[in-house]
């Protein structure tokens, strides 16, 4: 019968020692991931802030040329003529044109680090909450089992699918963000083409 009893004995402690060994494993993977993904979350944001930057050197640049175009055919003794007409509106169509190749470059780049930072904030967020309710439960079943003695312990089982997160993805509905965003862009750029245009004519043939 002690023979028994010391055999049992022994199966509980290795079995402790499992869980506690499998508790340790699922907390180290879930804290690993969770560092990676902040990680990777801070460097999408900080590559996001870059890309932005460029976008506003780019408006910068526009804006100047567009400026310098403005103030020559302001000029009084500007030789330019209605005839001309076709030659500030040909280099507003031009760099009009480079300008949107370069600025929906940029918004492209901008919109693949923001998505790559929603995906990595939402895995985050998820590895997040698994490591908060394996803390809880095993806080809850050390309570549990100090309240009704050592042999009527409730014990809370630790298995891979504790650590094993999956890497998230935003619903469809959030690519519709980008597509407002685009089309802004696009609005806003045909608004300033239009009005540089329209003045290029009233300044020449009126």
């Amino acid at each position: 019968m002690a023979d028994y009893e010391s055999i049992q004995q022994q199966q509980q402690q290795q079995h402790q020692h499992q869980q506690q060994a499998a508790k340790e494993t699922a907390l180290q993977a879930l804290n690993t991931i969770i560092q990676l993904h902040f990680e990777k979350t801070l460097e999408k944001k900080r590559a996001i802030d870059q890309q932005k930057k460029e976008l506003h050197r780019l408006f910068l640049l526009f804006f100047i040329f567009l400026a310098l175009l403005f103030s020559a055919l302001s000029q009084p003794s500007s030789r330019l003529q209605c005839r001309h007409c076709w030659a500030p509106i040909s280099l507003l169509s031009l760099a009009h044109l480079l300008f949107y190749v370069s600025v929906a470059q940029t918004l492209r780049t901008i919109n693949g680090f923001k998505y790559q930072r929603r995906c990595h904030k939402l895995t985050l967020g998820l590895a997040t909450e698994r490591l908060r309710d394996l803390n809880i439960g095993a806080a809850a079943s050390g309570h549990h089992g100090h309240h009704h003695g050592h042999h009527h312990q409730h014990e809370v089982v630790f298995d891979d699918g504790d650590f094993e997160i999956q890497y998230q993805e935003p619903p469809e509905s959030y690519l519709g963000k980008f597509k407002r965003n685009w089309a802004l862009h696009f609005g806003f750029l045909i608004l300033v083409y239009g009005f540089m245009v329209s003045f290029s004519v009233v300044i020449l043939c009126f």
